[in-house]
């Protein structure tokens, strides 16, 4: 039979106030698994559940980007020409990820400030 690396067995008890509290806190993290919630908190003290939507929508953005970019130098590459059009268009999205950025930074400071 094989031997199991955690072979020790911890337990204890709860009134049915924490066990709720701590069901509600697995909730917001998004742990389904009671053990797994309770062995992370016990060894790092806390579970960090980040929204990424922020990152996402970076990625996003910056992907429209690049792909304008390349239709213009595909254009300059034929034409010769470049409109000014174009360049503010890219401008603004640029204006667009800095803020998205700049947001992410503020709310990742907030959460490392609040560790």
């Amino acid at each position: 039979m094989q031997k199991l690396k955690r072979n020790i067995n911890m337990g204890f008890r709860v009134t049915e106030d924490e066990k709720e509290l701590i069901q509600q806190r697995m909730e917001q993290t998004g742990i389904r698994s009671q053990r797994a919630y309770i062995l992370k908190m016990a060894i790092d003290g806390m579970v960090l559940n980040l929204d990424l939507s922020e990152v996402n929508e970076c990625s996003r953005l910056l992907g429209i980007i690049s792909n304008n970019v390349n239709q213009i130098a595909k254009r300059a590459n034929e034409t010769g020409n470049i409109y000014v059009a174009d360049i503010l268009d890219i401008q603004s999205q640029l204006k667009t990820v800095w803020q998205q950025q700049d947001k992410l930074i503020r709310n990742l400071t907030k959460i490392l400030e609040a560790v």
